[in-house]
């Protein structure tokens, strides 16, 4: 198929519900695949998400970042060799900046939660269960949009999926803090499922187009954000881009909760980069230059020396969490935080 020369000014909305008809099957994937190939960005509508599932955990938020200091330090995630738990606004650093954002990762060797809110547990391990199906389903229509088998993209996965809890704090007008989140790409996933769970008005989400320009994700009531993460641009050899995004920190506080879907950790680049790659020559990915914000954007597997998805994957969370990394891991520390991939 030719490249695409499409430079797209917003994200297109995927009505998962026509997968349940075969007639509306086709006009589903024919959608899905220009969001896959010529953005990277999309939202689901019609996901099958249970909405009290859904709102039991927005619900919950304001009252888990409403913690004393004390509380949520004791589910630090300093104190985690698994890069888990609580970390405070600053913490976490992003195109070497650091990011005006509090959050709470979860995942199953997570063993401390918050004693104060004990529902918490069950609403978030509910909410990983019922997103695990979603992103299996959804990976099944990703593999038919781009011509291969529904199963084909299963083996890749991993048996652990990431979520977390986000909290931007609404920024002072004198404070000069502009960055939530700093420009990057998913490395934390094959593909991120993002529920904005704040009100339509609140903004901050923008993602990056091919000539530079960032363009809003607003919120959309009923819908996931869904994004191409790194290692899918590995095993698609470029056809499916992991596309450029980040948070603004605005005057309105801001809630945010992405589960990353797991992949295999011991998936090696070659694994990753031979297993389609006779399909993937018969597509022509978009090959326009790149901009100056993709250039620097860092992308170990993608662009790296490390063989393994596992080791991009440390890699990554050790140059944003460094104490952790100096703590749990002093014998690659120095290498891996020097090293620019």
């Amino acid at each position: 198929m030719p490249a695409s020369t499409n430079n797209f000014q917003e994200i297109p909305v995927i009505d998962l519900a026509l997968a349940d008809d075969p007639k509306s099957l086709p006009a589903l994937l024919s959608a899905l695949r220009v969001a896959l190939i010529d953005i990277g960005f999309l939202y689901v509508s019609n996901h099958k998400v249970p909405s009290q599932v859904i709102q039991d955990l927005v619900d919950i938020l304001p009252i888990l970042f409403g913690l004393p200091d004390n509380a949520k330090n004791k589910i630090a995630l300093e104190n985690s060799k698994h890069f888990l738990g609580y970390s405070a606004v600053g913490s976490e650093t992003t195109a070497a900046k650091a990011d005006a954002r509090e959050q709470v990762e979860f995942a199953t060797e997570l063993t401390a939660w918050p004693s104060e809110i004990p529902e918490l547990r069950p609403i978030v391990e509910k909410y990983i269960q019922e997103l695990t199906l979603l992103g299996e389903r959804f990976l099944s229509l990703v593999a038919q949009a781009l011509d291969l088998p529904k199963e084909a993209f299963q083996p890749f996965l991993s048996d652990q999926h990431r979520l977390k809890a986000v909290h931007y704090p609404a920024a002072a007008p004198d404070s000069g803090i502009t960055q939530g989140v700093g420009p990057h790409t998913d490395s934390s996933g094959w593909w991120t499922f993002l529920l904005q769970a704040s009100e339509r008005h609140v903004r901050g989400l923008q993602v990056l187009n091919k000539t530079g320009d960032w363009i809003d994700v607003p919120v959309l009531p009923d819908t996931f954000v869904v994004n191409v993460g790194q290692a899918f641009e590995v095993l698609t050899h470029r056809t499916c881009k992991a596309t450029i995004h980040r948070v603004l920190s605005t005057r309105d506080e801001r809630y945010s909760i992405p589960f990353f879907q797991g992949v295999r950790r011991d998936l090696t680049k070659k694994e990753a980069l031979e297993s389609f790659q006779e399909h993937f020559s018969t597509f022509e990915p978009d090959a326009s230059i790149e901009s100056d914000v993709g250039r620097v954007v860092d992308s170990p597997f993608l662009r790296g020396k490390y063989d393994t998805w596992g080791e991009s994957q440390l890699r990554t969370k050790i140059r944003s969490h460094r104490s952790n990394g100096q703590k749990f891991y002093p014998q690659v520390y120095n290498k891996y935080v020097e090293d620019d991939a």
